[in-house]
């Protein structure tokens, strides 16, 4: 049936890893976009919509803002060195 668990009084090892998304009230915020047709998850639509609903504002419009931190945070363009 069901294990029975065993606990134990190890030390536990944790990493701490650097946040980088914004909550879900801060991407609200409107700015110009291109239209693209993209399938997501229903628990997905279903969060954001929850979210957008207590915040007053579109759902769309919250899952543009994440991408959009996501991709501040990720495109590093390549400097070039000084001639």
């Amino acid at each position: 049936m069901s294990a029975k668990i065993k606990y134990t009084n190890e030390a536990i090892e944790a990493k701490v890893i650097q946040d980088f998304l914004p909550p879900p009230k801060e991407l609200a915020f409107r700015e110009e976009g291109v239209k693209v047709t993209i399938a997501l998850s229903k628990k997905s639509v279903e969060f954001f919509k929850s979210e957008a609903t207590k915040h007053h504002t579109q759902y769309q419009r919250m899952i543009r803002r994440l991408i959009d931190t996501y991709v501040e945070t990720y495109d590093k363009k390549p400097t070039t060195p000084p001639a």
